[in-house]
């Protein structure tokens, strides 16, 4: 694993002439828009890039992006990769290892996700505070890269205080309510039964998807501050559920991506790195 990543770093580090990010960008399910408010300097495909696993899900392109936003040094994700795909959890983090071997020391991440607290409507936004790993898989199984953090990372502040703050404060200028609640990560792909809804529910989730909590683990165990915003795509209530299908979920977080780019522009500008 070490070696690959050594691999698509130097790579990288060649095209994109020493260029050091500060900031690292996942994007969710329809939610690319952040990107086109970088002064973009490098498209790079995931296929160019050594060991790069590539995106199958639809709405998730395959390129990484390397330019600066309001003053900040940034490398974005354009689709990311998920354990339903047939990705090993080492893999699915591949990414967040070769940013942090970049340099990158502050990891934001969008998602799409189903609401389990019946106070969310559709087109919600909500601050991760905390996380259930649900999936039943872990990136930090196996030996240790030492080069990254320590074999028993600590996982009390998963998702860095300060920036779910400066969040909060962002949101409330631009009259945005930002809730704050608890994300459970499930393997999937297929969506929660009415009996698994209200099970998660009860164990104290907020919202529920299939990606970030591999992802936010390892940027813990590389010592990156984390921010999680992710937008509620539907609101699951297990006594009337309704269907949901993909387009369904592309459709409401393309409604509120511009929203959405535009909290994470105004939040790059707030925070020093």
């Amino acid at each position: 694993m070490l070696k690959r990543l050594q691999d698509a770093a130097a790579y990288l580090n060649e095209k994109i002439n020493g260029l050091r990010p500060q900031i690292g960008i996942i994007t969710g399910t329809g939610l690319g828009d952040i990107t086109a408010l970088m002064g973009l300097m490098h498209r790079i495909p995931y296929s160019h890039i050594p060991h790069f696993p590539i995106p199958t899900t639809e709405s998730h392109r395959g390129n990484l992006l390397f330019g600066e936003t309001r003053g900040k040094r940034i490398v974005a994700m354009e689709g990311r990769l998920h354990a339903y795909e047939g990705y090993s959890p080492d893999e699915v983090t591949f990414p967040v290892r070769l940013m942090s071997l970049l340099g990158v020391k502050h990891l934001f991440i969008s998602s799409a996700a189903g609401g389990l607290n019946p106070n969310y409507e559709a087109g919600n936004f909500m601050a991760i505070t905390d996380h259930i790993n649900f999936t039943g898989l872990s990136a930090l199984c196996g030996p240790n890269l030492e080069l990254f953090g320590p074999r028993f990372p600590d996982m009390s502040r998963a998702y860095d205080r300060d920036l779910i703050r400066t969040a909060e404060k962002i949101a409330c200028q631009q009259g945005i309510h930002l809730h704050k609640g608890v994300y459970i990560g499930v393997l999937g792909p297929n969506l929660e039964t009415p009996a698994e809804t209200r099970f998660y529910r009860n164990s104290g989730a907020d919202a529920i998807g299939m990606s970030t909590v591999l992802e936010a683990t390892v940027g813990v165990h590389c010592g990156m501050r984390i921010l999680a915003i992710v937008v509620i795509t539907n609101v699951n209530l297990p006594d009337c559920m309704g269907e949901t299908s993909l387009e369904m979920v592309i459709d409401a977080a393309k409604n509120a991506a511009p929203a959405l780019a535009l909290l994470w522009n105004n939040i790059i500008a707030e925070i020093s790195v």
